[in-house]
C-alpha cells in the first residue's frame, strides 16, 4: 500500500511540476454573475441601444455583453501539446498499471468472480471520480467568497456532474462493490489525496485540471465499454438496480439534463433523445436490464469528457453554449 501511495505521490509531483513550469496564472479581473443560470443555455447576441434620432449623432450609446469568459481564460492559459501528452501518459500509467492491479483476479477465475471484482473496481473508480467536480466547486466557491470571481452556471454544471458520479457510486454499492473493507479503504484514501491534488491543479491552472479529468473520463468510457463487451450476455440477464431506474427514468430529470453541456446528446450511442418544451434535445436512456445501466454510465462518461474538453478552450462559455 505504501509503495502505491509513493508512486501516486511521485506522479502527482511530476504533473504539477510540468504544470508550474509551462503555465502561469492570470490574475482574476472579473466579478461576474450569470443571471440566467437556471434557464436553457442559448446563444447571447450583442445588443445595441440607440438614442432618439435628434441626439443619436451627438451621443451614440452602444451596450454589449462581455466576451466569452470561463475559469480557463480567467485563471489559466492553454496547455502546450507536450504537457497534454504527458498528462495522458501519467493517467494511463496510474489507471492501468497501478490501480487496476489492485482488483486483478487469477486467470482461472470464473466470470462471476471477475464481475464481482469489477464492481469493486468500479466502486473505487466512482468514489475517486467525484473528487474533481468537488474540487472545482470548492475553488470556485472560495473565489466567490473572496469577491474575485462569480459565475453560478459553472458551479451548477460541476454540481450536476458530481451528482451524476454520485449515482454511479450508489449503483456500484447496490451491486456489492463496497462489500470489502480493503476496497473501501483504498477508494476513500485515494479519493482524499486526489481531491487535494486537483485543488492544487485547479488553482495553478484550471485548463490543466480539466485536461487531466478529460483523460480520466476517457479512460472510464473505455473501461465500461470493454466491460459491456466482455459480459454482454450476463448483464442482459440481470435486473437493473432500483437506484438506476430512479436516476435515469425518474420524474425529475433536471440535474441529469443540466449535466449535458455543449455537446450533442444524440452522439452517445444506444441512447434515445426527446425534445423538451423548449425544443432542446434531451438524452434518455432505457433501463430494462443491468446491461442498460452500464451503457448509460458509459455514455455519461463520454458526456463528462466532452464537457472537460470544451471547458479548456479560451473562448468557451457555458452561458452562451447551445446544447
Amino acid at each position: 500500500m505504501f509503495s502505491i501511495q509513493a508512486l501516486l505521490l511521485v506522479t502527482s509531483v511530476l504533473v504539477l511540476t510540468n504544470a508550474f513550469t509551462t503555465t502561469t496564472r492570470i490574475t482574476p479581473s472579473v466579478f461576474h454573475h450569470s443571471s440566467n443560470s437556471n434557464k436553457s443555455f442559448t446563444t447571447t447576441k450583442l445588443q445595441s441601444a440607440t438614442l432618439p434620432p435628434s441626439d443619436a449623432t451627438e451621443n451614440p450609446v452602444t451596450t454589449s455583453v462581455p466576451p466569452p469568459i470561463n475559469p480557463s481564460s480567467e485563471f489559466g492559459r492553454p496547455l502546450p501539446p507536450k504537457l497534454e501528452a504527458f498528462n495522458r501518459i501519467a493517467i494511463s500509467f496510474v489507471k492501468n498499471v497501478v490501480f487496476d492491479s489492485m482488483f486483478a483476479v487469477s486467470s482461472s477465475s470464473d466470470k462471476s468472480e471477475i464481475m464481482t471484482r469489477s464492481y469493486a473496481r468500479f466502486y473505487a473508480l466512482e468514489t475517486i471520480a467525484r473528487m474533481p467536480y468537488f474540487a472545482y466547486l470548492s475553488v470556485l466557491h472560495l473565489y466567490e467568497t473572496l469577491g474575485l470571481w462569480r459565475r453560478s452556471d459553472y458551479m451548477k454544471v460541476h454540481f450536476c456532474e458530481s451528482w451524476n458520479e454520485l449515482h454511479h457510486l450508489l449503483i456500484m454499492e447496490s451491486l456489492g462493490g463496497s462489500a470489502q473493507y480493503k476496497d473501501r479503504f483504498l477508494a476513500q484514501h485515494a479519493a482524499f489525496a486526489y481531491y487535494w491534488f486537483v485543488i492544487a491543479c485547479y488553482i495553478a491552472n484550471p485548463t490543466l485540471a480539466y485536461n487531466l479529468n478529460q483523460a480520466v473520463e476517457e479512460h472510464a468510457f473505455d473501461t465500461y465499454d470493454q466491460f459491456l463487451k466482455d459480459f454482454d450476455y450476463e448483464l442482459k440477464t440481470m435486473d437493473a438496480p432500483s437506484i438506476a431506474k430512479e436516476y435515469y427514468t425518474g420524474n425529475d430529470m433536471y440535474l441529469f439534463d443540466e449535466m449535458h453541456t455543449c455537446s450533442n446528446p444524440t452522439s452517445a450511442s444506444s441512447s434515445t433523445t426527446i425534445d423538451d418544451e423548449d425544443g432542446v434535445p434531451r438524452r434518455r436512456q432505457k433501463i430494462d436490464s443491468l446491461y442498460d445501466v452500464f451503457v448509460a454510465i458509459r455514455n455519461d462518461e463520454a458526456e463528462h469528457a466532452k464537457t472537460m474538453e470544451y471547458l479548456q478552450r479560451q473562448d468557451s462559455d457555458i452561458q452562451i453554449c447551445d446544447v
